[in-house]
């Protein structure tokens, strides 16, 4: 049972032409979404008509509902900015450091040459006295 070679490459085109059709390649199942969509859709239309202030309980106790299906979604979703966001704050802590350290190192310098001057004008001003006195 050996396919000739014209057979192989016909069969390889057949496969390949065959358009996939996304929708039924997906393995997802949405029932559980649609159903619970439509058990929130009755509740809330029955809350309306009955009681509307009840209507935002409803809505927290849906999304009370939803938030454990969403949330490793979201936290895969949210791990990039995470990341990007530790990495600003670690570099803008770090060019804060080496801006204090320099400014410090400016200040030390000014404050060191006021009291050079400051002492040079105290000495300048005792030989002067002490010339002066002599």
């Amino acid at each position: 049972m050996t396919k000739s070679k014209a057979e192989d490459v016909a069969s390889a085109y057949a496969v390949a032409e065959e358009p996939s059709d996304p929708v039924r390649d997906a393995e997802v199942d949405q029932s559980d979404i649609v159903l619970t969509a439509a058990t929130v859709a009755v509740v809330g239309v029955g809350v309306a008509l009955f009681e509307a202030a009840l209507l935002p309980g409803v809505v927290l106790g849906v999304a009370a509902a939803l938030v454990p299906k969403a949330l490793p979604d979201i936290g895969a979703a949210l791990n990039p900015l995470f990341k990007s966001t530790v990495r600003g704050a670690y570099k803008f802590g770090k060019k804060t450091r080496e801006f204090v350290a320099e400014t410090q190192e400016h200040v030390h310098d000014i404050v060191a040459e006021a009291n050079a001057s400051e002492e040079a004008k105290l000495a300048g001003g005792r030989g002067a006295a002490s010339a002066s006195a002599n």
